[in-house]
């Protein structure tokens, strides 16, 4: 039996303590590190940067459905609210109130199925209502996830949450996120592009760089006549156009020079540098009468239905502007402040806005499959909340942010397929429960981006459009 002192003891076990310690201070140490991310050149912020990992799309388009539309109309097929129509809900979807906030106390505790005729379409065999004839021929092209929630009820904070990750304006837009990261594949045109005659409620914020860098802010380009108004100089000063600017960025870049840091400042020389670059590539884009007249018939560009033909030039020019290396598009479906806002005569409402979007939508599709573009490119169809199965005032429906269903397309997702569900009368989101922030990461990773070294240091702090680190995950079964 070998006895020790208490000094041999402490000596031998100090140095087992003291490697514990070290070690628990290195890992301490390497969680703190910032993640590695390449620097912007503020001269040429858009520049095309490499990214994370080895990505499945390489461009977004994404289609905003403003106003909020009822999704167990048109793809969520609810055979027990078809049965349940006109009966009061019944008392077992009103346990757990918290999970549907004051829902409840803005609708009359009556069901409301909606009139339209449902059919199996495709391979995949997805229910699709009479409402989408269009879109049900490319259903096997869509991955649908039919158990999202949102953190609010009304427009605007859903909406700036859809855009931008938070319900409280002032934050970056996923837009602006994407081109931070990447930068854009054409010098020549902005790198993140807007369309839309109403945008959504809350305005610009919705599309704002806030923090990040003025070259990523999103550009509304018009979907008629020239995409960009006062683009081109007058005649008489077409020839020193060159020389004037190249004088007015020298001083431009004194001035910023003795000013080090003021991103605003570098924003400004660098969008003078573009719009000069945009003159001749932008003009091209808008002459949609350069398509076949077979592709223009196909978007409807010149239906009766003037709404259908609006929406339709758009989602043609989305085509346009990725196919010359535009990194990320958003259109907004709405022509009037509601879109599929049906309080009152949802019926009506979402008539309306399906005859408006349906083809044109389905056109793009297609369109991007035959020109060898949806493999690379990420379609997203998505609204800022969705309805409730109840009745609101004279046949309407209120918003509903417990449970709704948004698709994507191409960009390496999985074709076909349908994750999550929501309740049998579409109320809440019941199985795999996806919130916005992981919709969100799941979108960078698709086009090879960590959400965790997506940041942006301001204020002191790492921001990111998923928030905190390693608080979000990718939807399962979406990516392939």
């Amino acid at each position: 039996m070998i006895i020790q002192s208490r000094r041999d003891f402490l000596t031998r076990t100090g140095g087992g303590f003291a490697s514990v310690a070290l070690g628990a201070l290195l890992a301490d140490e390497l969680r703190a590190a910032p993640p590695k991310h390449q620097a912007i050149d503020p001269l040429q912020p858009l520049a095309e940067r490499l990214p994370h990992f080895a990505p499945k799309a390489k461009r977004v388009i994404f289609l905003f459905q403003y106003g909020g539309p009822s999704t167990f109309d048109l793809l969520d097929y609810k055979p027990e609210l078809l049965k349940l129509n006109g009966q009061p809900v019944p008392e077992s979807f009103k346990k757990n109130p918290d999970k549907v906030g004051g829902v409840f106390n803005h609708c009359k505790d009556e069901l409301m199925a909606g009139p339209w005729k449902w059919a199996q379409h495709g391979e995949s065999g997805q229910w699709v209502s009479d409402l989408l004839p269009h879109t049900a021929k490319q259903i096997d092209e869509l991955c649908q996830v039919r158990s999202m929630f949102s953190d609010s009820s009304n427009h605007a904070p859903a909406t700036y949450l859809m855009n931008t990750g938070a319900i409280l304006s002032g934050k970056p837009s996923l837009g602006s996120w994407v081109t931070y990261g990447l930068g854009s594949i054409n010098q020549n045109l902005p790198g993140y592009v807007l369309l839309y005659k109403v945008g959504g409620l809350g305005g610009s914020a919705n599309w704002s760089n806030a923090f990040l860098p003025a070259a990523f802010q999103g550009t509304q380009f018009r979907h008629e006549g020239s995409p960009v108004l006062n683009l081109q100089p007058p005649a008489e000063f077409a020839d020193v156009q060159r020389s004037t600017l190249d004088f007015a960025q020298t001083l431009n870049r004194q001035h910023a020079a003795t000013r080090p840091g003021v991103l605003d400042l570098d924003g400004r020389i660098a969008s003078y540098e573009l719009a000069y670059r945009m003159q001749s590539e932008s003009i091209d884009i808008g002459e949609l009468a350069l398509e076949t007249q077979a592709t223009q018939d196909a978007y409807g560009l010149h239906d009766e239905n003037k709404d259908k033909a609006t929406f339709g030039r758009m989602c043609l020019l989305s085509r346009r502007l990725v196919e010359k290396g535009v990194r990320f598009v958003q259109l907004y479906n709405a022509v009037d402040k509601l879109g599929w806002d049906g309080h009152e005569n949802n019926t009506d409402y979402h008539k309306r806005n399906a005859a408006q979007t349906d083809q044109p939508i389905a056109a793009l599709l297609a369109d991007l499959k035959q020109r060898g573009l949806l493999d690379s490119t990420l379609v997203i169809w998505a609204g800022e909340f969705g309805r409730t199965p109840m009745v609101q005032g004279n046949g309407g429906r209120n918003h509903n942010p417990y449970g709704f269903t948004i698709w994507l397309a191409g960009g390496g997702v999985k074709a076909g397929n349908a994750i999550g569900s929501t309740d049998d009368i579409g109320l809440r989101a019941a199985d795999q429960p996806q919130s916005i922030k992981n919709l969100h990461a799941t979108i960078l990773t698709s086009l090879g981006l960590n959400p965790d070294d997506l940041f942006f240091e301001h204020a002191g702090r790492q921001e990111r459009l998923t928030g905190v680190a390693q608080s979000w995950k990718t939807i399962p079964g979406v990516l392939s």
